[in-house]
């Protein structure tokens, strides 16, 4: 099977650390989001994938390249207008014959493929909110899809689409978006694949939904936090440091120099970080980035970015310094 993975966006929520890293590439309990998507791929058999890039595309091609064996297909979306345009920019990609996964590329899910392809039709990913005018909703009859309707003001149910879509007729899809962007008709100033499905549904495609218990955004720095301490619960990696003190769960990368300091819980400190005198708590500190005579708190530190002082909480982009001592 093949999935489809849009990373084309910005990431605009995540600045000051987007303005030198694509977001799927920022480090989340040791690994770049994407990475933890790609393994979870990997996991579920799937050995295609499309990923979409723009921003910063490069970094995303060599990112994949290096540390995976899909066959991958790149495709550049120049120009961002929305999640059913970058889906309808990778259409020469899959076979109409052939169904396909679409996976968004900034949110880490824990899923069962077989799951969702069980039944042999499409079927949408969902998960129960308690606020769902930030989302995509469905609303059903019985076991079956009646509407789509992208982040309504008044919902019309709380089960939120969460970003994982299993498309069996992909010929539909094609051409449900070709619709979309030939009559321009857009939601929200965008193309939204939520509209490309409801054209489905309406030409007569069936589709159920599957349960998502585990989806993790990653899309602003709060919730990057949140995520970092639900994978560190579910697995970290530790290290025995003479004159400091780890309380798990915790992050330790390779090549990481730390003295005198305490580390955790929910702590990150990627690979070949410095960390001097330092207190670091439910914090994420980057690649190659030095902390030192600093107390961190519910903080994001950038690669390569050097802190000294004595504040509480960062938010630094990478080859940032910030010098509090006097």
């Amino acid at each position: 099977m093949r999935a489809i993975i849009p990373v084309a966006g910005i990431g605009t929520r995540l600045r000051p650390h987007t303005y030198t890293l694509p977001k799927v590439l920022l480090n989340v309990a040791g690994k770049p989001i994407l990475g933890h998507i790609l393994d979870e791929l990997e996991e579920q058999g799937v050995t295609e994938i499309t990923v979409i890039v723009g921003y910063m595309s490069e970094l995303v091609e060599e990112f994949v390249t290096t540390y995976y064996n899909f066959k991958t297909t790149f495709v550049l979306q120049e120009e961002r207008k929305g999640l059913g345009h970058s889906i309808w920019m990778a259409r020469d990609t899959y076979f109409d014959d052939e169904p396909v996964l679409i996976i968004l590329g900034d949110t880490i899910f824990e899923f069962d493929l077989q799951d969702a392809t069980k039944d042999g039709i499409s079927s949408l990913g969902v998960k129960e909110v308690e606020d769902p005018r930030r989302f995509g909703v469905v609303e059903k009859e019985g076991e079956y899809i009646t509407k789509l309707v992208e982040k309504p003001e008044h919902p019309i149910s709380n089960l939120a689409i969460v970003g994982l879509y299993y498309i069996h007729n992909t010929k539909l899809l094609k051409e449900s978006l070709n619709e979309l962007v030939e009559k321009d008709i857009k939601t929200r100033g965008e193309y939204q694949l939520t509209d490309a499905l409801q054209l489905m549904i309406d030409k007569g495609e069936k589709f159920t939904t599957f349960d998502v218990d585990g989806w993790y955004d990653c899309g602003k720095s709060d919730t990057m936090l949140e995520t970092n301490r639900y994978l560190l619960d579910r697995k970290s990696r530790t290290a025995d440091i003479p004159e400091t003190i780890i309380i798990p769960p915790v992050y330790i990368g390779s090549g990481v120099e730390i003295e005198r300091s305490v580390i955790g819980p929910y702590a990150t400190i990627a690979q070949g970080a410095k960390v001097k005198n330092s207190i670091i708590r439910n914090s994420i500190v980057g690649d190659d980035a030095m902390v030192t005579n600093s107390l961190l708190e519910n903080s994001i530190i950038g690669n390569e970015a050097i802190l000294r002082g004595h504040f509480s909480q960062f938010n630094v982009g990478n080859s940032s310094e910030i010098n509090t001592t006097k």
